[in-house]
């Protein structure tokens, strides 16, 4: 996604005003039910949408996404009924809503969507249920559905994604190397070297499991300069970039790991360095070179593109940081913010990985480990995992995965008539 934010600021910058204005106002929630294990979801809309609607667990939740679509002050969020028990709204990224069930089980879902011959009043009908519960929630939905002016069709948009069992890239950047030590334990264990043994042991990890790949910014003693770490990641065509460190501090009896992401004035200062340098702005990602623009359009589109990255980052960094808290203490509990260089590509979200402090001599004790290397190279990759399974870069074998284990569905209509794809 990040890949197309150019692209996307371009067509942005240049819709017309009618495009503009062509989003959904989600109007009212309707939950109906006539079981403990069955409930019938019915969303009123002023317009057309995208919509996705997939599975999570612990706890158990059905996510419905409305592309491009604002809630009605006076919708109001309906009571828990049938195995539906809590209901809760929130916005995401780039205008979407985000409708959250919590239900009380593993419930097969099926969506159905209608619009009306006038494309003021839509609806987007979710059946929840086992068996022949959802069937006949279904059932019950077709056959208000058939009632509309105009029948579904399926369709799929030009410019959808290719389905591909491709899998998804992780950078893995060891810091320091060669000449830069990096810290200096006081039993004299040297940063470089482990935070090399842990990303050999993350990216043997992560080249293990299906559709997933791992590529070593260094995978020996060298020294690489912070933005050719960048290069390499790009050229790789990286989804995601970490850098992994062992912090240092003069006060040896703190420990505990952290995760930063970019800052806010960290990507101002990029973006101001970019377009200074338009020459190192040509092989950005997504094909969109800003040599051709002018300031006020390439500031703009650096500006769309980091917004983006920092947001889908701090997403990521959040799963890490949650699950190295499994392994030990964790310093900071939240992801932390800074302008470090290795995470300043406005092109590929990124993060770095505070494993632990080496200045704590409990923790260089550990680190030295492989048996605790291993420990933190299992927790960065269950992060991450988990990142992609919840959030699969399209054209992906998690993205396929996700579609047909969470019965994804996707809706594009169009102002002629309705329009439906699962």
């Amino acid at each position: 996604m990040i890949r197309q934010i150019f692209l996307l600021g371009i067509l942005a910058l240049t819709a017309t005003a009618a495009t503009a204005a062509g989003g959904a106002v989600l109007r009212d929630i309707d939950v109906s039910s006539s079981s403990q294990d069955s409930a019938r979801l019915t969303f009123e809309l002023s317009g057309t949408t995208t919509y996705k609607v997939f599975k999570l667990q612990n706890p158990t939740r059905v996510v419905v996404d409305l592309a491009n679509t604002q809630l009605s002050p006076r919708a109001k969020m309906p009571a828990a009924r049938g195995a539906v028990d809590l209901v809760r709204t929130g916005v995401q990224p780039h205008g979407t809503l985000r409708i959250v069930f919590q239900v009380r089980s593993d419930l097969a879902t099926q969506a159905l969507w209608s619009q009306d011959a006038n494309a003021d009043r839509n609806r987007l009908i979710v059946s929840l249920g086992t068996g022949s519960a959802v069937t006949a929630g279904a059932a019950a939905a077709s056959e208000t559905l058939d009632a509309e002016p105009e029948e579904p069709r399926v369709v799929r948009a030009m410019h959808a994604p290719v389905d591909s069992d491709r899998s998804v890239v992780v950078a893995i950047d060891a810091g320091h190397g060669g000449q830069d030590p990096g810290a200096i334990g006081r039993n004299g264990t040297r940063e470089k070297d482990v935070v090399l043994a842990i990303a050999r042991a993350l990216a043997k990890r992560l080249n293990a499991e299906p559709g997933m790949r791992a590529i070593l910014t260094r995978d020996r003693d060298e020294f690489i300069p912070l933005r050719d770490r960048i290069i390499r990641a790009r050229a790789a065509k990286a989804d995601l970039f970490v850098s992994v460190h062992a912090d240092s501090i003069r006060n040896r009896d703190v420990s505990g790991s952290s995760v930063y992401v970019l800052s806010e004035r960290g990507a101002t200062d990029e973006s101001a360095r970019w377009l200074a340098e338009r020459e190192n702005s040509a092989d950005l990602m997504g094909g969109v070179s800003l040599t051709d623009k002018d300031n006020t359009l390439a500031s703009v589109l650096l500006d769309l593109s980091n917004s983006a990255n920092i947001s889908t980052s701090m997403t990521a960094a959040q799963r890490v940081l949650l699950s190295l808290d499994t392994v030990g203490q964790v310093r900071k509990p939240a992801v932390q913010q800074a302008g470090f260089v290795v995470l300043k590509s406005p092109d590929i979200p990124s993060m770095l990985v505070e494993t632990a402090y080496i200045s704590n001599p409990d923790e260089e004790r550990r680190l030295r480990t492989n048996a605790h290397q291993s420990k933190l190279a299992e927790a960065i990759f269950k992060g991450l995992r988990g990142y992609f399974e919840e959030s699969p870069p399209a054209g992906t074998l998690f993205a396929q995965n996700r579609r047909s284990s969470s019965g994804v569905s996707v809706v594009l209509a169009s102002p002629a008539g309705a329009a439906s794809a699962k």
